[in-house]
């Protein structure tokens, strides 16, 4: 029987320091380019882990907000924010040309991604910070999402994302991490809410609701307490379900 394939991507270079142990289990990585989190030195070493495991480049622009992780909604000027996405993307692939790797994708962070999923002047917003990358590289964007909708209108390629380590509403959005039950840690249970949405395309919701969902791409947070476990437990059971993590 041929194995399918599964695109694991996480969340990267956002302090957590540990990237050398979770490359090895991913295909697709985020790395954080200064807006919330990073520095020229981490991009740096999280660019040379993913040529060594060959997994994907993906930049993790975020609103200009270090002092809360870019996980607060900003108010700021569309001016602003796109020149900020813009200079995010250039340290950014600068150093992708230094190492000599390619940008395969952008993933927004935060409340940006949040943000954009469902307002449409923003969305926009975001587009036109990214344009010069139109041609070349792929976004990343949540399922049935403002931003997916306009960047397909504007000819932008996407792949749609999906969480599974994280506990989704009614609504498609996910549960506040200021919940107790935003995160999803344990391994078992990230594996049935993963296989649920990629076999079936549909996701339980904290309600107990199942919602349609397609998603091309699947995220663990690097800096969930237990990503490293939850990735570990992934790599060895999802062979038994014919799915191999691409590579």
């Amino acid at each position: 029987m041929t194995k399918r394939t599964i695109d694991i991507n996480c969340d990267v270079g956002e302090g957590v320091g540990n990237e050398e142990a979770l490359f090895p289990l991913i295909s697709s990585c985020n790395i954080a380019c200064g807006g919330h989190a990073g520095s020229k030195e981490s991009i740096l070493f999280c660019l040379e882990l993913a040529k060594k495991y060959n997994v994907k480049v993906g930049a993790h622009p975020s609103y200009p907000d270090r002092e809360n992780f870019g996980r607060v909604s900003m108010d700021i000027s569309s001016d602003a924010l796109i020149q900020s996405i813009k200079q995010q993307l250039q340290l950014f692939t600068s150093l992708c040309d230094q190492v000599d790797v390619e940008l395969h994708h952008i993933k927004p962070h935060g409340a940006l991604y949040n943000d954009i999923a469902k307002d449409e002047h923003l969305a926009k917003t975001f587009l036109k910070g990214i344009e010069e990358k139109k041609k070349s590289v792929v976004l990343y964007v949540p399922y049935c999402s403002v931003i997916q909708r306009l960047a397909l209108e504007n000819g932008f390629k996407v792949l749609v994302e999906a969480f599974a380590d994280r506990n989704y509403n009614t609504d498609l959005s996910l549960v506040s991490r200021k919940e107790s039950n935003a995160l999803i840690t344990d391994g078992k249970e990230v594996l049935a809410h993963l296989l649920r949405m990629y076999n079936e395309n549909e996701v339980k919701t904290v309600n107990g609701d199942n919602i349609p969902i397609i998603a091309n791409t699947f995220c663990i947070h690097g800096d969930t307490p237990s990503a490293l476990q939850i990735l570990a437990y992934l790599s060895n059971e999802l062979p038994h379900h014919n799915l191999l993590v691409k590579s």
